[in-house]
């Protein structure tokens, strides 16, 4: 690969994360949820909406470490959008929910989501979307195998 390439690749990788990330914050960082970060956001996306999920499992799905998540944790609670509470098999490990504050959250996080994709994806053709996929595909390969 020439190296013009690896540059306008390196610049388009770093500019489509900073677009990405400065749209949601302008769309999902204002009104009610303005006392949360796009990071905080991205916990309540990991805890998700199912049945509670332990710490251990919502930080490997954010690639934090425990602690790293448990101060997030503390203060997402404080603002009412994350419930903690003790498993009743293991009173050892920490269950996490989120609260009706919190699930509110997730709806417009997945929605912000939901829309920016579907707009992307009317600029394409059926065959660039293909190529597009697989490229995507192995971006997130190579990124999990770091």
């Amino acid at each position: 690969m020439d190296v013009d390439r690896e540059k306008l690749f390196n610049s388009m990788l770093v500019m489509v994360f900073r677009e990405i990330e400065d749209a949601e914050r302008r769309a999902l960082i204002t009104g009610n949820y303005k006392d949360i970060s796009i990071n905080d956001m991205h916990i309540l996306e990991a805890i998700g909406v199912g049945k509670p999920k332990n710490m251990s499992a919502v930080a490997k799905a954010i690639s934090v470490t425990v602690g790293t998540l448990t101060t997030a944790i503390n203060n997402l609670v404080k603002k009412g959008y994350v419930r903690r509470v003790r498993s009743e098999e293991d009173k050892r490990v920490v269950l996490l929910s989120l609260t009706g504050k919190g699930h509110s959250a997730y709806e417009s996080h997945a929605a912000f989501h939901k829309n920016m994709i579907r707009t992307v994806m009317e600029g394409f053709e059926e065959n660039e979307l293909d190529v597009l996929s697989r490229a995507f595909l192995k971006l997130r390969k190579y990124f999990r195998n770091l």
